[in-house]
């Protein structure tokens, strides 16, 4: 098995896996059982619409989402690292206050 991404977008402003991301999230977990995943690196984003310090809290709430997922799907916490960049670093490079 080799590294490899898995991206969940979450809507506008939210926190809440859409089914979608949820099976983007159940991908990751089957992949990561079936390769005995020794390290997951979960990182959450925020586009650059909205403060600074509101998209910080958004985006850890995100990346908490998908990790608690990936627990709930048997992923061990262990082999989980998560982050959360706000806007400083995003996902897609946009103008200020770009949804």
């Amino acid at each position: 098995y080799e590294a490899r991404e898995f991206i969940v977008y979450f809507p506008f402003d939210q926190s809440v896996l859409t089914p979608e991301a949820q099976s983007v999230v159940t991908e990751a977990a089957k992949y990561a059982s079936d390769g005995k995943a020794t390290k997951i690196i979960v990182v959450g984003h925020t586009d650059t619409s909205g403060s600074p310090k509101y998209n910080i809290k958004l985006s850890e709430r995100r990346a908490k989402a998908v990790a608690d997922a990936l627990v709930s799907q048997g992923v061990a916490k262990d082999v989980l690292g998560v982050d959360w960049k706000g806007e400083s670093a995003p996902a897609v490079a946009t103008g200020d206050g770009v949804k």
